[in-house]
Order: C-alpha cells, then structure tokens, then sequence
C-alpha cells in the first residue's frame, strides 16, 4: 500500500489530498480564491501566491486530519510543478519538498496537465484505453490519446483561447462576472441555442479556436438588434460545446479509442455532459464524466498521477524547479 499527500497551487485553489494506491480517496481538501480575484475579472498572479502562503498550512493539515494520517506514515508527497502560475506553482512545489524532507520520503513532481488525465481513473479504474480525453479549462484546450498509464499523445490543442477562457470573456463582456462558466451555463438552460448562427471554427480539425467565436459576440451585440441574454448564452455555449464534442469524437475515431473523457473546469458544463453522453452512446462508446469536485484543480489527481509516475520514474530531485509553461508532449 502506498500512500500520497498530494498538494496543487498551480493557480487560484490552494489543494491537498491523501491517496493510496492511486485510486483511492482518503480526503481532499480545496480552498478556492475565487471570491479574491472576481472584482478583479480574472486571477491575479501575485495576490494567488500570497493566498497559497497563507493557506497551504492549513490546507495540508485538513487534508492529514481527515484521511486519519499522520505525516510521518505517508510514503511521498506530491506537488504540481507545472503548467501554472510561477510564484502560485513554487508556494505548492516549496511545501512539499519540505514536507517530504521532514518526513524523510521521496518528492514528486507532477506535470498538472498529466493529472487532470487521471482524474478518469480515480473515479473509474476499469476504463480501458485507448481512451479520447478532451481537458478543458479556463488555461488549456487539448485532446491527448491515452494508450495506458504514462502512455499519451496529444492530438489536437488550441490555437489561440482556452475554451474556459473564452467562456470569462464573453460572460465579462456581457456583465455576467469572474468566473464565466457557471453564469453562462445558467442562463442557457432557459435560452434558444439556434438564435444566433455563431460560427465553428477549424471544421475537421483536431485544433480548436475560440478568439472568433468570442469577436463574433462581440459584433453582434454590438450591431443589433438585441436579443434576450439567455438566447446569447445558449447560442455561443452550443458554438463552444459543438466544436469541442465533434473534435473529441474526431480524435477518437482517428485513434479507434473506446470510451469518451471529459477533464478540466469545463468538463462541469451541463451542455457539454449532456452532448458528450449522447453522442457517446450513438456510437456504442463508454464515457467518463468526472464528478463536478474532480473537474476543477483538485489534489487528489496530482497524489493519484504521482503513484504512478514514482513506480515508473522513481522520485523527484529535490533540485528540480517549476516550470510555469510545461507541456504534456
């Protein structure tokens, strides 16, 4: 039995989990700072990292109390290297190198992107690969193939914005506020998807784009005549969910993977959940869809993606820093 105190600070949530196995979920305690950086409209770089300094204690301590563990029976401690904020990254990657120091056992840092894979397996360990898994939030757009544990190719990726980032500037735009996903999500429910024709962008394509899709709202407010906001949000929320799920289907027909992924911030859109469940069963293919405290930056996934990456690549140097522009290549 192994067990991992995972730690994630790659940007504004302050995390830490306990996890043996890599598939089982002792506790997993998430501080958002969302509250700090919405009069803002986005998040703040240095504000995150004073956050993190002043969470991280607490946080770490939660996450130990509620799994029933002492630090000194943890096998290695994990923290997100990258991608991500840097002085957000090096407050998370700082206290687990401490940790792991006190507690005399291995440091291991974990790519963030790579993670957000194995929330899939955390939830359902029987998913067998090859499997199409879209990571979605406000910082990355990708479609990675996953052929086995550590065994990943990425596809497709965005050319210009995230998905998720899209969603906050269009909410902004409109004045709905930071973050933009669940407002727009929201209001949907209740609008006509077909009541403006915005477009989807790189038909055929593996690589997404969203910068058009977010000037085309853009426009159109801005000519006229008004249409009802909820018909907005449900219009440009199906422009977004169309070119993710069909790009994702793309990917795994290419790749004749079997089941269907969602990961990320993202992955919470109920258009997107729904989509990707209907389109999965029309072509006889198993789906994941993360539950919703899995999609958002969470520790379990970073304590889950180091049990396996130790047993492969053994521990991290001590030495190795962060690097705020990792990739999953």
């Amino acid at each position: 039995m192994t067990v991992i105190l995972g730690i994630e600070t790659s940007c504004d949530e302050t995390a830490a989990a306990v996890v043996v196995d890599g598939r089982e979920v002792l506790s997993s305690v998430v501080s958002s700072q969302v509250d700090l950086h919405a009069r803002f409209g986005g998040v703040v770089p240095e504000i995150a990292s004073r956050a993190h300094v002043e969470l991280i204690g607490e946080v770490v301590t939660d996450a130990l109390g509620e799994a029933g563990v002492e630090l000194s029976h943890v096998d290695a401690v994990a923290a997100t290297c990258g991608p991500g904020l840097a002085g957000a990254l090096l407050v998370g990657v700082s206290a687990a190198k401490a940790l792991a120091l006190v507690a005399d056992v291995p440091y291991v840092g974990v790519n963030h992107l790579e993670a957000h894979l194995y929330a899939a397996w955390l939830e359902q360990p029987d998913l067998a690969p090859p499997l199409a898994v879209l990571v979605a939030s406000g910082g990355h757009t990708l479609l990675v193939v996953v052929h086995g544990h550590g065994s990943y190719e990425v596809v497709g990726e965005t050319v210009d914005d995230a998905a998720g980032e899209a969603f906050d500037k269009v909410a902004r735009f409109v004045g709905l506020g930071y973050p933009g996903g669940p407002p727009i999500d929201r209001l949907a429910r209740d609008g006509d998807r077909a009541a403006v024709a915005f477009p989807r962008a790189m038909p055929g394509e593996l690589d997404f784009s969203f910068s058009g899709l977010k000037t085309a709202v853009v426009r159109h407010v801005g000519a006229g005549p008004s249409v009802a906001l909820a018909d907005l949000a449900a219009s440009f929320q199906e422009a977004v969910v169309d070119q993710l799920v069909d790009k994702l289907v793309l990917a795994a027909d290419r790749a004749g993977a079997t089941a269907l992924v969602l990961a990320g911030g993202v992955a919470a859109n109920s258009r997107l959940r729904e989509r990707t469940s209907e389109v999965a069963r029309a072509d006889g293919k198993q789906v994941f869809l993360p539950p919703l405290e899995l999609c958002t930056d969470n520790a379990a996934m970073v304590a889950a993606t180091a049990h396996y990456r130790l047993r492969s690549d053994g521990p991290t140097s001590l030495s190795a820093g962060v690097d705020p522009n990792l990739s999953l290549r």
